[in-house]
């Protein structure tokens, strides 16, 4: 298990625990990372994000959501040092129209792209070269589950699949939904532009993640992956990646 180890002046990644190839981000790979923003790591992480995050964060009322956010962009930037051996301080973010971060890119380097989603005290982030990627995580939250949500932003056929489920099984399905959803509406980059109910997602638990409709491009179905991520009780995820022969690698960051 990779482990965060702390030098005079950063936290560096210990890959010791690793064989050599598993650490590598090779062309073809997606590597999700497992973290707990542990709020006792914001004020090192803090040091190493931008000015402009830094205003984003001060933005939080709440000092712990302050913190979460600074954990996990600090965790971001030290993950993908990492992969380009660079220091964090010196990585520089762009963002497309719909204002989906990148990484500026590094010459020599090939692109890295990721995706990063963080829920009540917990955060994935997503990695490859040259493959879009969109990751969700939610922590289950029976207040946001309701028939109305999901008449306002699932499909059609989501709301129909839903309601034939057993009320056992429904809250487990609600949350397969709203991430992979989320997921797919990332890793294509479109935000909040895109309507939710303009494609349809699997959801039912134990049957395989999958984007089953497009309706506004069906060329999108066999463009991306969709998986489901295991994550700690409690939870619910998503990943989506570009391409059709997809094998996420897990790490867990201690």
């Amino acid at each position: 298990m990779p482990r965060l180890l702390e030098d005079s002046s950063q936290l560096l990644i210990d890959w010791s625990g690793l064989q050599s190839s598993e650490g590598k981000l090779s062309i073809g790979d997606v590597h999700v990372w497992h973290a707990m923003l542990d709020d006792r790591l914001a004020g090192r992480l803090r040091s190493v994000l931008s000015e402009d995050e830094l205003t984003r964060a001060d933005r939080f009322h709440f000092q712990k959501d302050r913190n979460h956010f600074i954990v996990a962009r600090g965790l971001l930037r030290t993950i993908l040092a990492s992969y380009l051996d660079v220091s964090p301080i010196d990585l520089r973010f762009c963002y497309g129209e719909k204002g989906k971060p990148a990484l500026m890119k590094i010459s020599g380097e090939n692109s890295i792209e990721f995706n990063l989603s963080h829920s009540h005290g917990m955060a994935l982030f997503a990695f490859s070269r040259n493959r879009a990627l969109g990751v969700d995580l939610e922590f289950i939250r029976d207040e946001l589950m309701g028939e109305d949500v999901a008449e306002r932003f699932f499909s059609d056929a989501e709301v129909t699949a839903l309601r034939a489920l057993s009320p056992e099984t429904r809250r487990q399905a609600f949350f397969n939904c709203w991430t992979r959803k989320e997921a797919y509406i990332k890793a294509c980059g479109e935000g909040l532009s895109m309507a939710l109910n303009e494609f349809d997602v699997s959801l039912v638990p134990g049957e395989p993640a999958a984007l089953l409709k497009n309706k506004k491009d069906p060329n999108e179905v066999s463009r991306w992956s969709m998986h489901s991520i295991p994550v700690e009780s409690g939870y619910v995820a998503a990943l989506v990646a570009e391409g059709s022969e997809v094998r996420p690698s897990n790490f867990y960051l201690s």
